[in-house]
């Protein structure tokens, strides 16, 4: 697995988008969140094995490359972002009220933004609760009219809201999802307990230097480089 970093060309690039979808009740502890995640914090054993990027502890698989993006203005890390298979996922996890879902909120933000731009959104049920599907103008290698397609997923917490960015083959077919959606079920956020406002972005950072050397499987790190425009969606 591949680790490296993407930058921010916008200070208000990162902080739009994301907060929470609606929070589980007990009926679903069986069957929701907390049995198939992304998991918090309290509902693992252990942290071992996990690849620590402070809000986000990413689980390793063979051939995954993550990269980090970075804020220009302030070089905070702002998102990570996830390669595999020729799609991508990225992800930002963010402060939310402990009951109040905004994800319903936070779509039609979205879709508003989308629509600036002079793309569309539609609305479509997934394996995470409601999704929405973005489609956005953009140019061709040839000079021709195209767009491009990104699918958006929400999970909610508890004080927390994990977002995800679907692109590539996995924004347009489930099957090529399949492999990214497993990885996004095994996110673990870290919340910490200090008081936030609701959508501040959860602090994430560089894998500790002095981390123990990676096993089969673990990330190793690519050079710097731009991470995705679709951050700016939202």
């Amino acid at each position: 697995m591949v680790f490296g970093r993407g930058k921010k060309a916008k200070k208000d690039q990162a902080a739009e988008p994301g907060e929470s979808l609606e929070t589980a009740g007990p009926a679903e502890e069986s069957t929701g969140r907390k049995a198939t995640g992304p998991f918090d914090v309290s509902e693992i054993d252990s942290t071992d094995g996990y690849v620590d990027l402070g809000a986000l502890l990413i689980a390793p698989r063979e051939g995954l490359q993550l990269r980090l993006e970075i804020e220009e203005a302030t070089q905070r890390v702002v998102a990570v972002t996830m390669d595999l298979d020729g799609s991508s996922l990225q992800l930002q996890a963010f402060a939310a009220p402990r009951t109040e879902g905004l994800w319903d909120e936070i779509r039609e933000q979205i879709g508003q933004s989308v629509g600036s731009q002079g793309g569309q959104v539609e609305e479509i049920p997934g394996v995470f609760g409601t999704e929405l599907v973005a489609k956005l103008p953009a140019g061709t290698a040839d000079g021709a009219g195209g767009y491009r397609v990104a699918r958006f997923i929400g999970v909610d917490g508890p004080r927390w809201f994990l977002r995800g960015v679907l692109g590539g083959e996995a924004a347009l077919d489930r099957d090529a999802a399949a492999n990214l959606e497993a990885l996004f079920r095994q996110i673990v956020v870290v919340r910490g307990e200090s008081p936030m406002p609701p959508r501040d972005l959860l602090q994430l950072r560089l894998p500790k230097d002095s981390a123990p050397a990676p096993q089969q499987g673990a990330p190793e790190f690519e050079q710097p480089e731009r991470g995705p425009e679709i951050t700016q969606i939202g």
